[in-house]
């Protein structure tokens, strides 16, 4: 008689990747906020010096992986997800551990851009997921699987800085390569792939990835949206303890206050990313994006006038609820809208725009932040969400007159 209580593999493969995700998150975000203090001690940089080669390092694994991850997302797609997963995870275990044994800040550079080029672990986790969940549990698996990256996110930071302080910069990319080892045996051992490489005959392997995709400009327009979204978020990063500083007029523990403030968006994203998703299945995804980002614009604009720190945390914490309804509804239309054939190349497409949001966006903000004040970043966000807004909502309006005439 078959065991009716044995779960499918697509929920055993999905706990597996939730905690690959969460080392993958926590892993790299308890060694970036150290990264200008790294640089520091390997040299007697003056601050103009310290603050571009900081700049460099983080970004530029932000560029690298722009660039590759389509060439990663085709080859998913011909040879399965488990191969890249085990690929980038083992890539950045290298990458990491050496980064720690970086000599000088060249070489810490060099190593970076490296990484980028091997990243992808939580890419590849989507679109695994991607292409084995059930439609009507879609929404709610994706944001199950975002829970994982932004809860190592959130822990990542306090683990690091204890032990930074104890042990030395270089301790935390020691561990991180660590972490990125542990997913790798994870990754090897609990996640199964039934994959079938695409026939060669099939009119897709020779076509572009969107090919297949009957809703093209809603794809589109998701993978624009990602990158908006991602700029958003990490635009606030260069000056927020910057602002908080600012706010508490250089009183009290400022870089404390400064870590919870940046915390709480993702402790947010954390309790609201499941339910949102569950809450996508049932009234459909576009209905939560558009919803999230008119909530998303209504968050941001009122920090440009907060005059305390308590009143900027309140509106931080809001802004994640929004977070939790925009990435992880944004690759469930995805998902729902993608052939199982080009699913691969369509997430990297997306890992390739939210990378360069994430450059794009602290660009920004610093920019605005020194010709004007660090209140007008909040401005400039509220503008990215609206140019976001009307992205989305042009698409969905394209598509239906598409529909009519077709």
């Amino acid at each position: 008689m078959a065991d009716t209580n044995r779960k499918p593999q697509w929920q055993k493969n999905l706990y597996a990747l939730w905690l690959g995700n969460f080392i993958t998150g926590a892993g790299a975000s308890m060694s970036l906020p150290f990264l200008p203090l790294f640089i520091s001690t390997m040299d007697h940089f003056s601050k103009f010096q310290l603050n571009l080669y900081a700049g460099l390092a983080f970004s530029v694994t932000f560029l690298s992986q722009a660039i590759v991850s389509p060439l990663w997302g085709k080859l998913a797609d011909r040879t399965g997800r488990k191969p890249m997963l085990m690929r980038a995870a083992a890539g950045m275990t290298i990458t990491a551990t050496l980064t720690g044994f970086s000599p000088n800040v060249w070489v810490l550079i060099g190593l970076r851009l490296l990484q980028g080029c091997f990243s992808g672990y939580i890419n590849n986790a989507y679109a695994l997921i991607a292409s084995e969940v059930p439609n009507d549990k879609s929404g709610q698996t994706m944001g199950t699987l975002t829970t994982g990256n932004i809860g190592g996110q959130l822990i990542g930071p306090i683990f690091g800085g204890y032990i930074a302080g104890l042990f030395g910069y270089q301790v935390p990319f020691f561990i991180f390569g660590g972490l990125m080892f542990i997913a790798t045996i994870v990754t090897l051992f609990f996640v199964k792939e039934d994959f079938k490489p695409m026939d060669v005959h099939n009119p897709l392997a020779n076509k572009n990835a969107f090919a297949g995709i009957k809703h093209k400009s809603i794809v589109w327009a998701m993978i624009i949206s990602s990158m908006l979204i991602q700029a958003a978020t990490t635009s606030i990063n260069p000056i927020i303890s910057l602002f908080v500083k600012e706010l508490m007029h250089g009183h009290g523990n400022v870089a404390m206050t400064s870590g919870v403030i940046a915390a709480l968006p993702g402790i947010a994203t954390l309790l609201a990313a499941s339910r949102l998703g569950a809450l996508s299945d049932h009234i459909g995804p576009q209905k939560v994006l558009i919803a999230g980002l008119i909530f998303c614009g209504c968050m941001f604009l009122p920090m440009y006038f907060v005059t305390s720190v308590f009143t900027l945390g309140i509106f931080r914490f809001l802004v994640g609820i929004s977070d939790a309804a925009l990435l992880p509804v944004t690759q469930t239309v995805m998902t729902l809208d993608t052939p199982s054939e080009a699913i691969s190349r369509i997430f990297s497409y997306n890992q390739s725009s939210q990378a360069i949001g994430s450059v794009v966006g602290p660009m920004l903000a610093s920019l605005v932040a020194g010709v004007l004040d660090y209140r007008y970043v909040f401005l400039m966000t509220t503008g990215l969400v609206l140019i976001n807004l009307a992205v989305v909502g042009l698409a969905y309006r394209h598509d239906r007159k598409t529909v009519k005439t077709a």
